[in-house]
């Protein structure tokens, strides 16, 4: 007989619910194939055509042959074997961050990582060292960090946002951080996504960004920003990004992904870590070279025929990510457009409903006056054929119960008009009679 082992014996992260929320979102979906999906985070498909690996392969391939100068031998070696722990491609990727961002940075101090999940958990795995570190995150929060957290033993603590749409509070930040330390723990790093964050939408403004920096000055917390969505907005504007701002006083380490500019299946991040680590003996490396030492230990390096296709993409795109994505953000634009011009039509004179306004992004966030729980999705997918994504598990310290978050970046227009007006539906059919909010 096969060997039972017990949960209560494993590693408490297996038992928290929080784990099982980033396998729903993978997998809800595909649970309802018929339905109108506003779950999935996802990419739109048709901007992905598999023709293009090939083509994305052997620009890469002649860089090496004719912009670095290595012989075939080399360019076998570069491909096929383990590589670099720190990765292949960092220098396009400086470059590129040059271009789009204005980043300005040494390619050694990026490691390149499977997907900026990855990259998360060795920047906690490195800044966090004792019990009484602590991770600050903003509320709501994406499932990945907090989890990456609980698979650490992280303590986290929440920090919320500014509104509906401001995105994390730089005053609510440092009031935390002079929270913590006056019992006793020690504040290290905190998450931020400044652009159309997952699951809100909400973005920072420059003055807040400027603050928020302020703040890291001030307090000695690094702040780590996840940029996955920074290229999307609804106007072809960007908002510099807190690591541009910044400069070089390294107060923030960057979190980067190819997920959704180039295409999600490579499973191709990067961390930009140019902070100095000073050791006992008075040597000094850069973070980049110490997450590098734990990646070693965990998946050795990435794949080297993802970085090349990825490093083909670049190049095909003359080291302009932001341009090359221009279609894309526009298609983007108007699909949030869409959603909400929809979601005003069919929740205008609704009561007890309301959505936030985000400048960009995949999601939005919708507030109905009842319990928006798995068991309410359940419902709403059995009846009337649409999905979403309960808030409830983006907020560590509780709350979100009464909302629900709409992405709007993997579905066509009139399956947005579609389902938002089965949604409207199944909210309706769950109103109290007499307005008023119940669970």
């Amino acid at each position: 007989m096969t060997r039972v082992l017990h949960l209560a014996d494993l590693h408490g992260s297996l038992a928290d619910p929080l784990l099982d929320a980033m396998t729903f979102l993978n997998e809800v979906t595909g649970r309802y194939p018929e339905a109108v999906s506003f779950a999935p985070g996802r990419p739109h498909e048709e901007f992905f055509d598999p023709g293009d690996i090939p083509k994305h392969l052997d620009t890469y391939l002649r860089h090496l042959r004719e912009e670095r100068g290595l012989t075939e031998s080399q360019v076998r070696q570069e491909v096929f074997q383990y590589g670099r722990t720190k990765g292949l491609i960092a220098p396009l990727i400086a470059r590129a961050l040059a271009a789009d961002e204005g980043i300005d940075v040494d390619p050694e101090a990026l490691v390149v990582t499977v997907g900026a999940q990855e990259g998360m958990l060795l920047v906690l795995r490195a800044l966090c060292a004792g019990p009484d570190d602590v991770l600050l995150v903003s509320a709501p929060c994406y499932v990945g960090v907090t989890g990456a957290a609980r698979l650490l033993d992280l303590t986290v603590h929440p920090v919320p946002e500014a509104g509906r749409d401001g995105g994390l509070d730089p005053e609510a930040l440092a009031a935390a951080v002079r929270e913590l330390r006056a019992a006793g723990k020690r504040p290290r790093a905190c998450y931020v996504v400044p652009d159309f964050a997952n699951p809100s939408g909400a973005s920072l403004d420059e003055p807040a960004r400027r603050r928020l920096l302020a703040v890291a000055e001030e307090t000695g917390v690094l702040l780590i920003e996840d940029n996955p969505y920074g290229f999307f907005g609804r106007t072809a504007d960007p908002r510099p990004t807190l690591k541009a701002l910044d400069g070089d006083r390294g107060n923030v380490v960057y979190l980067g992904s190819f997920a959704k500019t180039c295409f999600p299946g490579a499973r191709v991040g990067y961390v930009v870590a140019d902070q100095r680590v000073a050791a006992p003996d008075g040597r000094e490396d850069l973070l980049a070279d110490e997450l590098a030492k734990l990646k070693s230990m965990t998946t050795v390096n990435t794949s080297a025929l993802a970085q090349a296709v990825i490093g083909g993409m670049l190049l095909d795109g003359g080291l302009r990510l932001r341009d090359a994505n221009e279609p894309a953000r526009r298609f983007y634009a108007r699909n949030m457009d869409t959603l909400l011009a929809e979601l005003e039509t069919a929740f205008r004179d609704v009561p007890g409903v309301s959505w936030n306004h985000p400048d960009g992004g995949f999601f939005a966030v919708v507030t109905v006056p009842f319990r928006a729980d798995a068991r309410a999705l359940d419902a709403c997918a059995r009846k009337h054929g649409v999905l979403w994504t309960p808030m409830d598990g983006f907020h560590p310290g509780g709350g979100g119960e009464h909302q629900l978050r709409l992405s709007c970046s993997y579905l066509a227009p009139n399956r947005i008009a579609d389902g938002v007006r089965r949604l409207a539906a199944f909210v309706k059919e769950r109103l109290p009679e007499d307005g008023s909010a119940h669970g």
